[in-house]
C-alpha cells in the first residue's frame, strides 16, 4: 500500500472524526470507576461513538468482537471486554478506541489509573504520554519515520521503561492501517520521509518491565511476558510543513 497524501477535504473529514473521538476518551474518561466491568466501558464507547452518526473503526475489525479495546493491568493492547471483568481500585486501565466518519477513520489510545495507583503505575502512565509528545517534537517535512521511533525509545528507556517492539504505530485514514509502519524503537533504516498531508497513528506502548509479550489464547489480547504493567498513548496526527497538527485531541 502506498503512503497517502490526504486532500483538504479528507483532512477535515479526519478532523472531525478525531474530534468525535477526542469527545469518546473524555466521557468514557469521566465514567471510569471501581465495579464496573469492561464490556459496560465498551458499550458506554459504542453508544458515544453512535450518538454522532459515526462507526466504532474497531468492531468486527479482523474479526475483532467489540468497539472499545479495553486492557487492563499487564494486558498491553487488544483486551477483550468482558461482563466477567471487572475494573478495581489500583488497576490500570487502557481504553484504544477509532471512530469512522463518512468514510475515515481516526485511532487514540488512553491509560486511566483507578482510583489510588501505585507510584510505579503513575510514572508509567506519565512517562507513556510524554513519550508521545517527545515523538510529535520530531514531526515535520523532511524528518523521517525513525526520528520519531528514536523519541519514543530513548525517554522510555531513559526512564527505566521498555518499549513493545511487535506492536507499532500505523498510517491511518480511508483504512485503520495504512502505510507507513511507526515503530517505537531504533531499527537500522530512517524509515519514510514525512510529507505533508500524511496522517499517522503514533502509540508509544511501554512496559514496566522488560520489553518481551506474548498472545493470549483468544488471539487477540497481548500481555506482557513477566506479567508486569503496560501503558498506551496514541493520538491521530497530520503531518504539517513544520509540525504536526493533533486531530484527535479536544
Amino acid at each position: 500500500m502506498a503512503i497517502s497524501i490526504k486532500s483538504d477535504r479528507e483532512i477535515e473529514l479526519m478532523r472531525e472524526a478525531g474530534r468525535i473521538l477526542a469527545i469518546t476518551h473524555e466521557e468514557l474518561s469521566k465514567a471510569l470507576h471501581e465495579g464496573m466491568t469492561t464490556y459496560d466501558i465498551d458499550k458506554l464507547g459504542e453508544e458515544i461513538i453512535r450518538s454522532y452518526g459515526c462507526v466504532p473503526s474497531f468492531l468486527n475489525y479482523q474479526g475483532y468482537p467489540a468497539s472499545i479495546c479495553v486492557s487492563v493491568n499487564d494486558e498491553v493492547v487488544h483486551g477483550i471486554p468482558s461482563r466477567k471483568h471487572f475494573i478495581k481500585e489500583g488497576d490500570i486501565v487502557s481504553l484504544d478506541a477509532g471512530v469512522i466518519y463518512k468514510g475515515y477513520h481516526s485511532d487514540a489510545a488512553r491509560t486511566h489509573g483507578i482510583g489510588c495507583i501505585s507510584e510505579e503505575a503513575d510514572k508509567l502512565i506519565r512517562i507513556t504520554k510524554e513519550c508521545f509528545f517527545e515523538a510529535i517534537k520530531e514531526v515535520r517535512e523532511g524528518a523521517h519515520v525513525g526520528d520519531i521511533s528514536r523519541a519514543v525509545q530513548t525517554h522510555a528507556e531513559n526512564n527505566g521503561f521498555s518499549v513493545v517492539r511487535e506492536l507499532v504505530g500505523h498510517g491511518v485514514g480511508a483504512n485503520l492501517h495504512e502505510d507507513p509502519q511507526v515503530p517505537n524503537f531504533v531499527q537500522k533504516r530512517r524509515g519514510a520521509r514525512l510529507q505533508a498531508g500524511m496522517t499517522l497513528a503514533i502509540e508509544p506502548m511501554i512496559n514496566a518491565g522488560g520489553q518481551n509479550v506474548k498472545w493470549l489464547d483468544d488471539d487477540w489480547t497481548v500481555v506482557t511476558e513477566d506479567g508486569s504493567l503496560s501503558a498506551h498513548y496514541e493520538n491521530t496526527i497530520l503531518v504539517t510543513k513544520d509540525g504536526c497538527e493533533l486531530l484527535s485531541v479536544q
